[in-house]
C-alpha cells in the first residue's frame, strides 16, 4: 500500500491542472428550462473544477509545484492556491494517526481565538481535502469506505461542537466556503440529518455587504442553494455574483482599473485579488448553462486584468506595495501565481515565469500608485492622500505597515526582494518614505492611515512618468517627487520640516543583502559593514542596482545581519526566529530640520563600472524648494519635468514660466516659451 501511495503521488506531481482552455465536461442540456437538469449541471461543473482532471500541458501548476507548499495560512487566496496541489498521501495517514473517535484532530486547538489564522479552519481545509481524494478516481482513496467514514466523524464533530471565531469573516465565509465545497463533493454520500446540518451551517452566510465580501457571501449562498437543489435562491446568488463585476466610482473595480475595498484603499493582492480569482472562477462554473456569464462581463475582467494586473507583477511576483495589508511569508510570490491562475482561468496568458512583456509608465490615479516597467526592472511609488488610504491594520495583519503609503519606493529586478526582508526590517524606514528615526516601529492604529493633503499625483508619457506628494503627518512636513526614465528613477525632496527632537530620515532602500554594500571612495569600491555615514561619498552600489547622491547629504549606509519575527507585523504566525542580512541606505536630516531637501537617482540593472561612469549633468536640477520642483537634462530627453505646489511665476532658463494652478507638469521649451506636453491638476483644498 505505502508503494501505491508513493507511486500514486509521483504521478500526480508528474502532471499538471486542469487547463484553462478545457472545456467542462458536462455537455448542455438539450432543455435548458428544465430546472432539475440545470442544476445538476451546474453541481457537475462545480465538482469538475473542485477535482480537476490533470493535463500535460500545463506549465503554469508544474510552475508552482517546484515551490514548497506553505504550512502557515492565513490568507484565504493561498488556502484555495494550496488546494491546487496533489493531496500529499503520507498527510493522510498523519490526519488517520491524529483523528479522536469524536471526529477531532488532537493538534487543532478548537477554543483557539485569533482573528487571522484561527487555527479550528484546519479541520475544515483538511476534511475538504479528504473530500476530493474519496472523489479523485486516480486515488487510492478512491471511493473508500474507511476515508468516507473518517469523513462523516469529522462532519459530526463540527456540527456538534460549532466552534466559533471571533472574526466574523470565518464564520459567515471563511468556513461555509470550504465546508461547502466539500459537502458538494460528497454529496451524494450524506446523510439526511448530515444534508440538514449542512444546509443550516450554510446558512451563516446571508447576501449582504459591499466588494468581495459580498461576492463571497453570495458565492455560499449559491452553494446552499445547490445543496437544497432551490434553483431561486441559485439564480438570487448567481445574479449578485455578477453584478459585482463593474467599473464604480466607489468600491470594487476603478475606472483606472485598479481595485478598491475597505474606502478607497488599494487592495489589489488582498480584496481584489480574491474577486478576480473569484470570478474566474465562475467564469467557467457558469459555462454551458443558463447562468452564464455575458460577454460584456467577461471583457470588464479582461481589462481588470491587462490594464490593472499586469503593471504590478513581476516575474510572477507582486509588487509589495500592491499587496495590501496581507504583508505574508511569500506573499509576493503567492499573489503573484494566484493572479496567474485566474488569468489562465479567463483565457488569458502573459504570466510568464521568466518576466512580463509589458514596458511603459502608468499612475492610477484613484489609487495615488504609480508603476513603472522597463525590459529588465521595474519600480513602483505607493501615496496616499485625503482622497485615498494610504495601509491598514485588521485582524492582527500589517501591524507594522504605518508608512506603507507614505512614499513606499520599490525596486524589483529578478524577483520581489523585499519580502524576504519584513521581519528583519527597520519599518520606520520603508524605501522611499520621509519618518522619525526611532528604535520602535509605529504601530497601526484602528483609524484609515491618510496623508493630510490633496496634493498628491502622477502623470505619464510613455515610458517617462512623474509622481509628486506633499506629505503632511505626524508633525512632518516635506515636499517629495519621483521622475521615471529609462535608465533611472530620480528621487527628490524638499521643505523637509519638523519640531521633533527626533532625527528625521529619508530612506533610501532596504532589501536583503546580495553580495556586498559598496561606496565609492577616491575612485575604489569599499564594501560597507557597520553603520556608517557619509558626508563626501555620492555613489553606492549593491546587487547590481547604483544609488548617486546628486546633493551634499549625509548619506547612512548599512550592512548588517539583524534577527526577527513574521509574527511581529503578522501575528497569525507563530513566534519563531529569523536571521538574515539587510542592505539599508537613508539620508539623515538631522534633528528639528528646516526646509531640508535630498536628491538622488537610483539606477536599476547596470554594473558598479556604469555606475562609476554616470554622468550627474546627465540631471539637472532647476529647482528644488516648497513651492516647486523641476528637473531637466540628457536623461530627461530635454523636456522639463515640473511639480508646483502653489500657484508661482518663475524663471527657468532665461524664460520666465507663470503657473496658476498647482500640479505636475511635463513641459517642453519652444522658442522663447513653454508647451505644457501633459498635466494633472491638484484638486483644490
Amino acid at each position: 500500500m505505502k508503494r501505491l501511495l508513493t507511486l500514486w503521488m509521483i504521478g500526480c506531481l508528474a502532471v499538471l491542472s486542469v487547463s484553462a482552455s478545457r472545456t467542462m465536461p458536462v455537455q448542455p442540456v438539450g432543455n435548458p428550462s428544465s430546472d432539475a437538469l440545470q442544476l445538476q449541471q451546474l453541481k457537475a461543473n462545480y465538482r469538475a473544477l473542485l477535482i480537476p482532471v490533470y493535463a500535460p500541458d500545463d506549465t503554469l501548476l508544474q510552475d508552482l509545484l517546484r515551490i514548497e507548499p506553505e504550512t502557515e495560512v492565513g490568507d484565504q487566496m493561498v488556502v484555495e492556491l494550496m488546494n491546487r496541489y496533489p493531496i500529499d498521501t503520507a498527510a493522510v495517514s498523519q490526519y488517520l494517526r491524529l483523528l479522536t473517535p469524536e471526529g477531532a484532530f488532537t493538534d487543532i486547538d478548537y477554543k483557539d481565538q485569533g482573528r487571522s489564522g484561527w487555527r479550528p479552519k484546519l479541520h475544515a481545509e483538511r476534511m475538504l481535502q479528504l473530500c476530493k481524494l474519496y472523489a479523485t478516481s486516480t486515488s487510492p482513496y478512491y471511493h473508500s469506505k474507511h476515508l468516507m467514514d473518517m469523513i462523516h466523524r469529522l462532519m459530526g464533530y463540527w456540527f456538534r461542537v460549532k466552534p466559533m471565531c471571533p472574526n466574523w469573516w470565518y464564520n459567515q465565509i471563511g468556513i461555509p466556503r470550504t465546508m461547502g465545497q466539500a459537502f458538494l463533493i460528497i454529496e451524494d454520500q450524506l446523510t439526511k440529518d448530515e444534508k440538514a446540518a449542512a444546509i443550516a451551517l450554510m446558512q451563516s452566510a446571508r447576501i449582504g455587504m459591499t466588494g468581495q465580501n459580498k461576492v463571497w457571501l453570495a458565492g455560499n449562498v449559491l452553494m446552499r442553494g445547490l445543496l437544497a437543489d432551490d434553483v431561486r435562491l441559485v439564480q438570487t446568488a448567481r445574479d449578485t455574483i455578477l453584478a459585482a463585476i463593474y467599473v464604480s466610482d466607489e468600491e470594487g473595480i476603478r475606472p483606472d482599473w485598479s481595485y478598491h475595498l475597505h474606502g478607497p484603499q488599494l487592495q489589489f493582492g488582498n480584496y481584489g485579488l480574491a474577486f478576480l480569482s473569484g470570478m474566474s472562477f465562475y467564469y467557467r462554473l457558469f459555462q454551458g448553462t443558463s447562468f452564464a456569464m455575458e460577454d460584456k462581463q467577461r471583457e470588464i475582467l479582461i481589462r481588470l486584468v491587462d490594464e490593472g494586473y499586469r503593471w504590478v507583477v513581476w516575474h510572477r511576483e507582486m509588487d509589495l506595495s500592491a499587496i495590501g495589508r496581507q504583508l505574508f511569508r511569500r506573499g509576493a510570490l503567492h499573489k503573484g501565481y494566484c493572479l496567474a491562475f485566474a488569468a489562465q482561468d479567463l483565457g488569458l496568458a502573459g504570466f510568464p515565469l521568466n518576466g512580463n512583456p509589458l514596458v511603459g509608465h502608468k499612475h492610477f490615479p484613484y489609487s495615488d500608485y504609480t508603476a513603472h516597467r522597463m525590459k529588465t526592472w521595474m519600480a513602483s511609488v505607493k501615496m496616499s492622500s485625503l482622497r485615498t488610504i494610504g495601509s491598514e491594520h485588521v485582524n492582527e495583519d500589517n501591524v507594522f505597515g504605518y508608512y506603507m503609503g507614505d512614499g513606499a519606493t520599490c525596486f524589483l529586478l529578478d524577483r520581489v526582494d523585499y519580502m524576504d526582508a519584513l521581519p528583519l526590517w527597520d519599518w520606520r524606514k520603508v524605501p522611499g518614505t520621509t519618518a522619525y528615526d526611532d528604535r520602535y516601529p509605529m504601530l497601526m492604529g484602528g483609524n484609515p492611515e491618510r496623508n493630510n493633503t490633496q496634493k498628491v499625483g502622477g502623470i505619464s508619457e510613455g515610458l517617462y512618468g512623474m509622481s509628486a506628494m506633499e506629505y503632511r503627518r505626524d508633525g512632518i512636513r516635506a515636499y517629495k517627487s519621483w521622475v521615471f526614465t529609462p535608465e533611472a528613477v530620480v528621487c527628490l525632496g524638499a521643505g523637509i520640516s519638523s519640531d521633533s527632537l527626533l532625527h528625521v530620515t529619508t530612506s533610501i532602500d532596504q532589501r536583503p543583502a546580495e553580495g556586498p554594500l559598496l561606496a565609492l571612495r577616491r575612485g575604489k569600491w569599499h564594501p560597507v559593514t557597520d553603520r556608517t555615514a557619509f558626508a563626501e561619498v555620492d555613489r553606492f552600489y549593491h546587487n547590481r542596482v547604483g544609488y548617486v547622491s546628486l546633493l551634499r547629504q549625509k548619506v547612512v549606509a548599512e550592512q548588517t545581519t539583524r534577527t526577527g519575527s513574521w509574527s511581529n507585523h503578522m501575528r497569525m504566525y507563530k513566534p519563531a526566529e529569523v536571521a538574515g542580512e539587510i542592505s539599508m541606505l537613508y539620508i539623515d536630516h538631522g534633528s528639528r530640520p528646516q526646509r531640508a531637501g535630498y536628491a538622488y537617482v537610483v539606477l536599476p540593472d547596470v554594473s558598479a563600472e556604469q555606475v562609476c561612469r554616470f554622468s550627474r549633468s546627465d540631471i539637472r536640477i532647476v529647482r528644488n524648494d516648497a513651492a516647486g520642483q523641476i528637473l531637466t537634462g540628457k536623461m530627461l530627453r530635454g523636456r522639463y519635468w515640473a511639480v508646483f505646489y502653489q500657484p508661482a511665476t518663475t524663471v527657468v532658463d532665461g524664460i520666465s514660466l507663470t503657473i496658476s494652478t498647482p500640479g505636475i507638469y511635463s513641459l517642453k521649451r519652444e522658442g522663447k516659451a513653454f508647451e505644457i506636453c501633459s498635466a494633472y491638476c491638484f484638486p483644490s483644498e
